[in-house]
């Protein structure tokens, strides 16, 4: 069919043409907007689930709710190069200049602004230097004692008693919490905590692998208290095939009863496996039916370019002794595994193959769903590995 009105868009963060299966978790997250818009308590969120999910899509949607209703959002992506300090840095000061605007906010703006440059000086001490500009001078004693778990909080609350003068809540939003060190994302915790205790108008969405609810546990004894922890997974059978059948149906194109389970079942519907396996039958297809020898052939070149890409670009992170690691796991098929299985077929001890598996898990490659187990984060991956490393031995 015509390559030009091809529905489907598979890609990192791509939003969909239809946002299936999601409306229950847009929608309990909507009415926490609405309720801290409105001066009322509601816990902050982190969206958990593997690769391929739509976690990303659904973070900037709630970002686009958010200012519908009236917040300032600040949109930010953690990574494993840049600290979480000069990831808001620069969110938090577009923020307080705009509410320095707001006549009713300027006192408290301005004294956030001053706190943000007794933060930011303290952080260049442990970082170096940000090209930011704050011509303004620091609020000395505030923000700037150079522990991150003591500063973050008067940060925040600095922001938040601003937002709150200014009657314009705000919302800063997180994806790839997993990769926050310790020291980090407890700062976090605990700067959302100060400013949930003084019911101050500002909220965290964040989104994260699996490992992330690990994380929480250890970190503070109230970080399952403070967060909602939405799972976000593959799509039920009925939105996953709403999620290929209203796009095509938009166009004016079918596809066969026979094709789309087919799809179904190849994909095990995850949401990014759906848009890329839409996207190759369309274009294998020759009329406006999507067969399911289109299918066949379709998986043959969405296999493909998840080798060359999706996969790849993971797989290319990880040193040869993580390699044969994420091998050994794959050897057993997909779901959730044994550690020690997983070091008995690699001939070597548990406590052995250990540090391999925590930087694993520490690149996003593998998590451990509870204590003694191991699964990947990107679905499919175990077939990937198969194919790219045939044999284990």
């Amino acid at each position: 069919m015509d390559p030009v009105r091809d529905p489907f868009a598979p890609g990192a963060g791509t939003p969909p043409p239809e946002l299936a299966g999601r409306a229950m978790i847009l929608d309990e997250l909507t009415v926490t907007l609405q309720r801290i818009a409105l001066g009322k308590p509601a816990q902050s969120s982190i969206l958990v689930g593997l690769r391929g999910v739509g976690k990303t899509v659904l973070l900037v949607r709630l970002s686009e709710i958010a200012e519908t209703i009236g917040f300032r959002t600040h949109l930010i992506e953690a990574h494993e190069e840049k600290p979480l300090s000069a990831l808001i840095v620069p969110g938090l000061r577009q923020i307080l200049i705009r509410l320095s605007e707001i006549e009713r906010a300027r006192d408290a703006a301005r004294r956030g602004l001053r706190v943000l440059r007794s933060f930011l000086n303290s952080i260049r001490l442990t970082y170096g230097d940000f090209e930011i500009g704050l011509g303004i001078d620091p609020e000395v004693g505030s923000a700037d004692s150079g522990d991150l778990e003591v500063d973050l909080p008067n940060l925040f609350l600095a922001v938040g008693e601003a937002a709150r003068s200014a009657g314009v809540p705000f919302a800063i939003l997180i994806d790839e919490m997993q990769y926050l060190t310790d020291k980090e994302f407890s700062a976090l915790i605990m700067a959302i905590h100060r400013t949930s205790q003084t019911n101050l108008p500002l909220t965290l969405i964040g989104a994260a692998l699996p490992q992330i609810l690990g994380l929480a546990g250890e970190s503070k004894s109230y970080a399952e208290r403070l967060f909602k922890y939405p799972k976000i997974g593959a799509l039920e059978e009925k939105d996953a095939r709403a999620a290929l059948l209203g796009p095509i149906r938009e166009e004016g194109a079918r596809i066969e009863e026979a094709a789309l389970t087919a799809i179904l079942e190849v994909t095990e519907r995850y949401p990014y496996f759906l848009q890329q396996w839409g996207h190759d039958a369309w274009n294998v297809a020759e009329h406006d039916m999507i067969t399911a020898v289109d299918v066949e052939v379709a998986t043959e070149i969405a296999i493909r370019k998840l080798d060359d890409n999706f996969f790849r670009v993971r797989f290319d992170r990880c040193t040869p002794s993580e390699k044969r690691y994420m091998r050994a796991l794959a050897e057993f098929g997909p779901g959730t595994h044994r550690s020690g299985d997983v070091a008995d077929r690699l001939g070597l001890k548990t406590t052995s193959v250990g540090p391999v598996r925590n930087k694993l898990i520490r690149k996003g490659m593998i998590y451990s769903p509870q204590h003694g187990d191991t699964a990947f984060t990107v679905p499919l991956f175990d077939a990937y590995m198969r194919r790219v490393i045939p044999t284990l031995d």
